[in-house]
């Protein structure tokens, strides 16, 4: 077992007065074993340390306590109480003992100085401390000279007695001063009253009244915050003495919880949207009144024309041009300001802001320094709001994200008798850091936004195609700022024989890239439509190119190191062929909502169509569906963005559209403004696109058809029939190139098709001529050589035509030529050299 002496001179201040030596000090181990002893103990017991350590602890006392007097030792950190000792002359001594438990895991008290686990006894050395005169004396004075603790003392009838120190401090007058008036004289101010309150309660029901106060202190210039306690005072007969306000100043932790709060409020208020001018006035909004009395936040007019501004402060010579975008004032209607919102000011060299913009530091002024003083006195304006308002402190701080300056925040006070310190640089940094990584987002997706819009808008049609099957009106709403730029986008494509196809479609996704595969596909599909595809055929190509989409992002995806990610592709489409001819509409949907049509009577409905599953997960059949259109019918195509919102649901969307569609209209212009108007929510979460088409009809006497038999005989026939028809109608003009395409393609059709054969011409904007058979092989051009019998018909009717092509039939196949009726005949075409 170690044994250890305590040295008995102790180092301390006030040396052998307040020394070891007054006081006794012992240390037993666990098993109860003396290990410690210092000069006090010795003096106490009168024991020396060599005949003390190593033996029982409880061979010391006077007699041995018994079990139930014994709290459970081994389970308390401290223990304290009066224990009878056995002097070494044989002698009883009482002696209060102050006894801390040491264990080796320091749960219940630390083992300090090397020491080891066991129990340190402590206890003042009898007689070595005894009562003083001047006891009562050095309490009051110690008392009253308290620098921390504002205490003051009022009698029954709330009137000052008496105070400390620190409590004359903060009255600003001496007691002589004080005495005999009550709180609510001495300071002009709603918290005395509330205090007296509190002493009232007090001195009636003995409870202990607390409050906090925010008030200016007299005499000083700034707001302090104090903890105070209200309690009665009373003899030990319980005669009611008084009463006593004891305040702890707590401004420090007062100013501190309020910045944290401001922060706090910050992380809400600031960046609420992706607006920058939102985000500037919101940061405005937070630091007023809280910090300033009156902020403007200006960002560098440079970021108007440069999609990027270079990284860190701004150079010697670069431009100071700052636009105003934000700012705030306690006052209404923010009359400090200088510069109205959006205007452009200069600012010269040596001003705060530039200043602060050039270092990238934020910077604390007084009004009154040269600096400030110079600048503005260029600047009456400036001088006279603040000679009228009465500026005396400024803050600016540099806007700064990333890297990237953007602009700067100037925080003033004028209302605010404290001017700004250290603390509120640090917390206008914060909140200006804050708020520049919101605005930099905003400017970043802005400038993104506007990239996708463009794009998008360019990849749209930016005219609709002269086509006389139907009237037609559009309509394009980008989503808002929240979701970005979409794929929505439709179409509107003059086919053969006058028909007329109506696309709408919708990629997944927002941005730039769902904008660029928006484009493509449309082109997919206008590229589809000009080989006269079917309408479920051409959805089955357009899902092949899907998947090869999606496929050529996955692979993107697996090989890019950084960047933003690609996600899905995937889309919808709704694809309708109209022939004015026939009045037949034939329509095939992929994942996209049913069309509606109005009849001519106003009845609305949507049509019964196969959905059909989503482009790009291949494999699946896509259905179409033929119908008759009466003439005057309204076919609307649409994206879900248009009847689809989280406010609502899809049933909804679809009631109010056919509502909307219902309702008469003037116009189809006034119709899509009118149904946007009625279906979409206030702030729309997708894109829209819709596409109204007026049906109509062509007249039976522009169309003549003839049945021609397989007979090479047949071709007079059905040139003679062809001519006469160009005669009735007037276009005799035509009938040179009208009776050589006849000629031409009725005999291929003879010689190379399968029978039914039918010649049919339509006279609409232009001259169109077809011939139908049962065969589903396509001729194609070819040149032919100087002594080849044949091979110049079709080199000849695409010379002497403006267009000419073939298209698939449920039956096999037309093949059709288009002449420009209206040109001049002289100008019409010219003679191909076929020798060549």
């Amino acid at each position: 077992m170690e044994r250890r002496a305590v040295d008995d001179q102790e180092s301390s201040p006030g040396g052998d007065a307040v020394g070891g030596a007054l006081t006794a000090r012992a240390t037993v181990d666990e098993h109860g074993l003396v290990t410690g002893w210092n000069a006090g103990a010795e003096r106490l017991l009168g024991y020396p340390a060599p005949q003390v350590l190593g033996r029982a602890v409880a061979s010391l006392l006077a007699e041995e306590p018994t079990a139930g007097d014994l709290p459970p030792l081994p389970e308390l950190p401290r223990w304290h109480g009066t224990l009878g000792l056995r002097h070494l002359d044989g002698h009883r001594v009482e002696a209060r003992i102050l006894a801390h438990h040491r264990t080796s895991d320091g749960v219940r008290g630390a083992v300090v100085d090397g020491g080891a686990p066991g129990w340190l006894l402590v206890s003042a050395v009898a007689g070595a401390a005894p009562a003083r005169t001047d006891d009562d004396a050095l309490v009051r004075q110690g008392f009253l000279d308290s620098p921390c603790c504002s205490t003051s003392v009022y009698d029954t009838d709330l009137r000052f007695r008496r105070s400390t120190q620190s409590g004359r401090g903060v009255l600003g007058l001496s007691d002589d001063d004080l005495r005999g008036l009550r709180l609510t004289d001495v300071l002009d101010d709603p918290m005395a009253e509330k205090v007296e309150r509190a002493m009232r309660r007090a001195l009636e029901t003995g409870e202990t009244q607390y409050l906090e106060n925010h008030a200016l202190a007299p005499g000083k210039g700034r707001e302090y915050a104090w903890s105070v306690h209200v309690y009665r005072l009373a003899d030990a007969d319980g005669r009611v003495l008084g009463v006593a306000t004891t305040g702890h100043d707590m401004t420090d932790q007062y100013w501190a919880r309020k910045r944290l709060q401001l922060i706090a409020e910050a992380g809400t208020r600031i960046g609420s949207t992706l607006d920058v001018t939102r985000t500037a006035q919101e940061l405005a909004n937070v630091a007023v009144p809280a910090l300033a009395d009156f902020v403007s936040v200006d960002l560098l007019a440079s970021l108007d024309d440069l999609p990027e501004q270079p990284p860190g402060p701004l150079r010697a010579g670069d431009s100071l041009a700052l636009r105003r975008i934000a700012h705030q004032s306690v006052f209404p209607d923010v009359p400090e300001a200088v510069v109205a919102l959006g205007e452009v000011d200069t600012y010269p060299e040596g001003s705060p802001p530039a200043e602060s913009l050039r270092t990238g530091r934020a910077v604390l002024h007084r009004v009154t320094e040269e600096a400030i003083a110079d600048w503005v006195a260029e600047d009456p304006r400036r001088s006279a709001r603040i000679r009228e308002f009465g500026f005396h402190s400024a803050m600016t701080v540099p806007l700064s994200a990333r890297g990237t300056t953007l602009g700067v925040v100037a925080l003033a006070r004028h209302r605010h008798p404290d001017p700004f310190q250290a603390d509120d640089l640090v917390l206008a940094e914060e909140l200006a850091a804050r708020a520049a990584v919101c605005i930099d987002n905003a400017l970043r997706y802005t400038r993104e936004r506007g990239t996708a819009v463009t794009l998008q808008r360019s990849l749209l049609p930016q005219s609709l195609p002269e086509q006389a099957a139907v009237e037609v009106a559009s309509r394009y709403l980008p989503a808002g700022a929240r979701a970005g730029v979409g794929g929505d986008w439709f179409d509107v494509i003059p086919l053969s024989g006058t028909r007329v196809a109506l696309v709408v479609g919708d990629v997944v996704g927002h941005g730039i890239h769902a904008s660029a595969t928006m484009g493509r596909l449309r082109t997919a599909v206008r590229t589809l439509a000009d080989i006269d595809l079917p309408p479920d055929e051409l959805l089955t190509h357009l899902d092949d190119l899907v998947g090869r989409l999606a496929t050529e992002a996955e692979g993107a995806e697996r090989s890019a190191t950084e960047g933003e990610s690609r996600g899905d592709v995937g889309a919808t489409c709704l694809y309708a062929v109209y022939d004015p001819v026939s009045r037949r509409c034939t329509l095939a949907r992929a994942g996209h909502p049913p069309p509606a049509v109005v009849s001519p009577d106003g009845t609305v409905e949507l049509l019964d169509l196969p959905a059909g599953p989503p482009l790009g997960l291949g494999g699946l059949p896509f259905e179409s569906l033929d119908t008759e259109l009466p003439e005057g019918s309204l076919l609307a195509l649409y994206t879900d963005g248009l009847i689809e919102s989280r406010d609502s649901d899809l049933d909804e969307g679809t009631s109010r559209l056919r509502r909307a569609l219902a309702a008469p209209a003037v116009s189809l212009e006034a119709l899509c403004d009118s149904v946007l108007a009625a279906v979409l929510p206030r702030r729309p979460s997708d894109d829209v696109a819709l596409l109204i088409a007026r049906t109509r009809a062509l007249d039976t006497d522009r169309v003549a058809a003839w049945d021609i038999d397989p007979d090479p005989a047949a071709v007079g026939e059905a040139r003679k029939n062809a001519l006469g028809r160009l005669a009735a109608w007037g276009l005799s003009d035509a009938a040179f190139v009208t009776e050589l395409v006849v000629s031409e393609l009725v005999t291929n059709a003879i010689r190379h098709a399968t029978p039914p054969i039918q010649l049919r011409l339509i006279h609409d904007r232009t001259l169109i001529c077809e011939v139908s058979d049962a065969s589903s092989t396509a001729p194609h051009m070819r040149r032919a050589r100087t002594y080849d019998e044949g091979g110049r018909g079709l080199l000849l009717v695409a010379q002497l035509t403006q267009r000419w092509g073939t298209r698939p039939t449920p039956t096999g196949k037309t093949i059709w030529a288009e002449q420009n009726v209206d040109a001049d005949p002289d100008t019409q075409f010219t003679y191909p050299d076929l020798d060549t």
